[in-house]
């Protein structure tokens, strides 16, 4: 099956099951101006998932905006520097259950069904291919290069105002509802520990989010801080364009070798966890996050083959500085001297950091105002994290707070939703059944909110199915 046929098939298939799901959301406007049911801030594979699941249950007034130019969304071909993905090549996400919507069937399409079965994992160049291929078929309506500046209420309504990526006029946008699919860096920021920042200029170093130039590291000596697989991609990376040696230095004692992920990965877990009592879902995501990650069995060796590659368990960054032209790295172990840093140290979870949030983000429940952890199970890390409704929503700190109604038309469909959602919100195996909870509870609201004008709806309804009280003429 070629490209041509999966599409049709695609299109058939749809049809097929296209019952009910006509739009009938009530037209809403704001001073003569439409109102979305529900703008989606984001338009990688969370957002694109949740704009078809919405439009799987009726509702289709909806608009994805995303700051990147098209094709860039996420950071499948910018950042990321992995091989493949790292999720098993199995996993369904943004197909929603649909299998000529699946990633196997647009790979078989493009490749051939042998190169499906001799297939390891999906490249990252092929997924981002997929994602625009699963955007472009479904004719999803997305506005490429509009960043997000400010959420205001104003009118039981939320107002949305985006600038042009490449800096132009601000405009507004009305919506009913707003979904973050804002990925991994929504619930915060990427961090670089200040005692970097302060102590070396920013030529020095570089985050595993920035962009680097690569080439320019051939023949230098490079410092890697991080034990996460982003942390292996970067290293790997730049030994592959000749560093002369890459010195990699992990916090931990050892390097993780077990994965919480894979066993998450069951249907239970996934759709169920939002429902357990706090004590629970702590637990449950103090253990996940003390195990964290492993790099990938394949990430690693890509570092491991380069005999100039070594890595430090033990080894945690306590200062830097620049010296006679090098900087200067102390560690427990002693001072090692580099050309230039990558630092993988993640992100944070902060939602003062979100520009976004800014009227909001101080107003918002997290986890450690609601929940008090046992004394051996302390994390200011999960502490950190937004205390979501068991619809995604914000919830806020003090009861009665005017912007509460704000809230709940809020959904965080972010990594930040992790302890309260689970995988739910920003993975690709968390996220069939992630949009599945999320599109039926946002359906809920919005016919809820409007149950009078559906009442009258009916009451209006007037059209005759039975048309004739005579026998048909015999033929």
């Amino acid at each position: 099956m070629g490209m041509e046929q999966l599409n049709k098939r695609v299109r058939d298939d749809l049809a097929k099951i296209e019952f009910a799901s006509g739009n009938w959301c009530v037209p809403h406007q704001h001073n003569g101006q439409d109102v979305l049911d529900v703008a989606i801030i984001g338009g990688g594979q969370g957002g694109l998932a949740t704009c078809f699941g919405l439009r799987r249950r009726g509702v289709t007034n909806t608009c994805i905006f995303d700051m990147a130019p098209q094709g860039a969304e996420g950071p499948w071909v910018t950042f990321a520097r992995m091989i493949t993905l790292r999720t098993p090549k199995h996993v369904t996400g943004p197909d929603l259950g649909i299998p000529s919507l699946t990633p196997q069937s647009w790979f078989e399409a493009k490749y051939g069904e042998q190169a499906w079965r001799d297939l390891d994992k999906i490249s990252r160049h092929d997924w981002q291919d997929y994602l625009n291929w699963l955007r472009d078929v479904l004719d999803l309506p997305v506005r490429n290069e509009q960043r997000l500046t400010d959420i205001a209420w104003e009118d039981g309504l939320l107002k949305l105002t985006f600038t042009a990526a490449a800096g132009g006029a601000a405009h507004v946008v009305w919506a009913r509802r707003v979904v973050l699919a804002t990925g991994i860096e929504g619930g915060g920021a990427w961090h670089v520990p200040d005692f970097i920042k302060e102590g070396l200029p920013k030529s020095r170093y570089a985050h595993t989010c920035e962009q680097i130039d690569f080439e320019s590291l051939r023949g230098k000596r490079i410092g890697v801080l991080g034990a996460g697989a982003s942390a292996f991609d970067n290293a790997a990376t730049v030994l592959e364009h000749g560093a002369a040696s890459v010195d990699l230095c992990l916090r931990r004692k050892q390097i993780p070798t077990v994965n919480p992920y894979r066993w998450m990965e069951n249907a239970g877990f996934l759709s169920y966890l939002a429902d357990l009592p706090d004590l629970l879902r702590w637990r449950f995501m103090y253990k996940i996050y003390d195990l964290n990650q492993p790099p990938p069995q394949d990430t690693f060796w890509r570092c491991r083959k380069h005999p100039n590659f070594a890595y430090h368990p033990g080894t945690p960054w306590t200062a830097v500085r620049e010296e006679n032209g090098a900087v200067v790295v102390t560690t427990p172990k002693g001072e090692m001297e580099f050309d230039f840093l990558i630092i993988g140290t993640g992100f944070i979870i902060d939602l003062t950091k979100r520009p976004e949030l800014a009227r909001i983000s101080s107003r918002i429940a997290l986890w450690k105002d609601r929940f008090e952890a046992p004394a051996d199970e302390q994390s200011a890390l999960l502490g950190s994290h937004p205390y979501l409704s068991n619809a995604f929503q914000f919830q806020p700190l003090e009861a009665g707070d005017p912007l509460s109604p704000m809230m709940q038309c809020i959904y965080n469909f972010t990594f930040s939703a992790m302890p309260s959602m689970g995988l739910a919100g920003a993975t690709i195996s968390g996220m069939r059944f992630g949009v599945e909870k999320l599109t039926n509870c946002i359906g809920r609201s919005l016919f809820v909110e409007d149950g009078a004008l559906h009442l009258q709806s009916l009451l209006d309804y007037n059209v005759d199915e039975l048309t004739s009280f005579d026998p048909p003429e015999p033929a």
